[in-house]
């Protein structure tokens, strides 16, 4: 997306960034977050689960901005999203 206009306060902006999961066996291959993914994130992969079904899998992941849609559309709940910093919270915690 290109903007027309920037923000004074660019600088003091942080782009939130995540990190897209899939469980392969529970997706069904409807293709809804890789139609809708506002970032084009997401691409289908030439394997197979199972069940027999094409999955997504994230083409560039960087571009990855954490809007959780691809959570929210997905019938199967096969994807889910983690923040940076909900996955530092997680890695770095002790038992």
């Amino acid at each position: 997306m290109r903007l027309w206009r920037i923000p004074l306060d660019i600088e003091k902006q942080k782009v939130p960034r995540g990190t897209m999961y899939l469980v392969k066996e529970r997706c069904k291959g409807c293709e809804f977050c890789v139609e809708y993914c506002p970032r084009d994130v997401l691409a289908m992969s030439s394997e197979y689960n199972v069940k027999g079904y094409h999955f997504p899998y994230p083409k560039i992941q960087e571009r990855c901005v954490n809007c959780d849609l691809c959570e929210t559309i997905c019938p199967e709940f096969a994807i889910f999203c983690l923040s940076e910093e909900e996955q530092e919270g997680t890695c770095n915690s002790k038992p």
